[in-house]
């Protein structure tokens, strides 16, 4: 019985998680009169705080298949946080049948429990599983918007392009493991990862992170997502933009440190990183959906990322760490805003922003709070987390890397704060009557961008250690 214990206490979250889709599965299963779901925001905070019990645990379980570190038990706590805040701003959804509500938790909490599984994943099949865990669900919850055509094309989209990437990672895999013999990240780490020297390997390796570019929507894998964000409802485009991206960002850090700077390799992927970044501002700024608008945002930050993955050092992957948190955290709150300005579930233009702060100050200020993060102005976290990534690559043979993120920095101010400008300059004199936790909630997000902008530390320190724990 004491051996049982252990093993059970450092997979808390996830076993937690677990028990919320068994919960919700149970209720939907049992029909009761009244399906509510007015319960699993608050099973949700208890998960954060499961999830931060947890945060020193260490371990490996499963014949080392599955490994609890110190990077693990900080994308667990992520993923808990962001789960949170989605399943609150889910409560109210103008386009979501009633008798779906349950149906559409239970997807929602299946895919955050996949990511949590993606988290410790250390062996290639395992991972594997875990991302489909994660993937499936989605395929289902992006068509779910009430008589739109739009959400099923997005579903469509989603499906075909994910498969397409899902099947070239098999097929990249099976590369590996013809070349290296081994599935295992800790065997593949001392691997020679040059293409003079295993050719087969390095091109497995570059089809097998094909599906994880495709979460994270890098460039070339980068095009579903406007269509996407623009096609499913606001509060399922709130999810899809943020969450899955913790599970693409957790194994790539894991897979960066096979990565020297001199690698071919690893110029492909800063490469891909200078084309998305710059690809998505410059096709950001004719945009005037904003959901559409922060899916190319999305692009662009997904090449700003890069430049941790492409360090070869601690710093980097702490980088990466700090910066994917943060990107959660701002997009949410933009989403946030959007939910609540759309109480019929439409989509939201920048013309509909005009006068926000006449019409709901506290709105206007979340959003305000989030963009400024977004283009990386202090004192918020986007500035410290850009800031720790322009560091950790510079000197390490990609300065050119940095000299163009900073120059799609300047480009993307012109529409970040064009939506600020709406928000502030434009007159609107209607008032917009808003629920105190409504509020609450909005200013929380902005709150803690502001909190790591000013004081980083509380959490980059964390992610240093994780990224330091990872190399060999």
């Amino acid at each position: 019985m004491s051996a049982i214990f252990p093993f059970f206490s450092i997979l808390l979250p996830e076993l937690f998680q677990l028990i919320i889709v068994i919960a919700l599965f149970a209720q939907i299963i049992l029909k009761p009169k009244n399906l509510t779901s007015k319960w699993l925001p608050w099973a949700a905070s208890v998960n954060i705080i499961i999830s931060i019990i947890a945060l020193p645990m260490q371990g490996e379980l499963f014949n080392d298949v599955y490994l609890i570190d110190g990077l693990s038990q900080f994308f667990k706590l992520a993923v808990s946080v962001g789960f949170w805040f989605v399943i609150i701003n889910g409560q109210k959804q103008a386009t979501l049948e009633r008798d779906k509500k349950l149906d559409y938790f239970l997807l929602l909490t299946i895919s955050a429990w996949g990511l949590m599984l993606l988290s410790s994943s250390v062996e290639i099949i395992t991972l594997i599983i875990a991302l489909e865990i994660s993937s499936y669900s989605l395929y289902a919850l992006v068509p779910m918007r009430v008589d739109s055509k739009q959400a099923a094309e997005a579903g469509a989209k989603y499906i075909l392009f994910g498969a397409a990437a899902t099947a070239l990672s098999l097929y990249g895999f099976s590369y590996i493991l013809a070349e290296h013999h081994t599935s295992y990240l800790n065997e593949l780490v001392l691997k020679d990862w040059s293409f003079q020297s295993s050719p087969g390997a390095v091109v497995g390796l570059i089809l097998f992170l094909f599906s994880f570019f495709y979460k994270l929507a890098l460039f070339p894998f980068h095009f579903w997502a406007p269509d996407v964000y623009q096609g499913t409802s606001n509060e399922t485009a709130s999810y899809v933009a943020t969450l899955p991206k913790l599970g693409a960002i957790v194994i790539l850090i894991r897979f960066a440190v096979f990565l020297k700077p001199e690698l071919e390799v690893t110029t492909l992927i800063a490469v891909l990183g200078a084309i998305s970044m710059t690809y998505g501002n410059l096709s950001a700024l004719v945009q005037k959906d904003m959901k559409r608008l922060l899916g190319y945002s999305g692009i662009a930050h997904a090449g700003y990322i890069t430049l941790g993955l492409v360090a070869g050092n601690a710093m980097g992957l702490a980088s990466c760490a700090f910066y994917i948190f943060v990107y959660v955290i701002m997009n949410l709150a933009c989403f946030w805003v959007i939910c609540h300005l759309s109480k019929d579930g439409k989509n939201v233009s920048i013309e509909d922003i005009s006068g926000l702060y006449k019409r709901s100050p506290v709105l206007a200020f979340v959003l305000a709070v989030a963009l400024f993060s977004l283009v990386g102005l202090p004192p918020t976290a986007g500035f410290m987390g850009k800031l720790f990534l322009f560091m950790s690559v510079w000197n390490k043979g990609y300065n050119w890397l940095v000299v163009l993120a900073a120059v799609n920095t300047a480009i993307s101010i012109y529409y970040y704060l064009n939506i600020v400008r709406h928000a502030y300059t434009r007159e609107d004199e209607t008032v917009m009557r808003m629920k105190v936790g409504g509020l609450l909630w909005g200013g929380l997000l902005a709150g803690i961008v502001l909190l790591l902008g000013i004081f980083p530390n509380l959490l980059y320190l964390w992610t240093v250690r994780a990224g330091q724990q990872l190399l060999p």
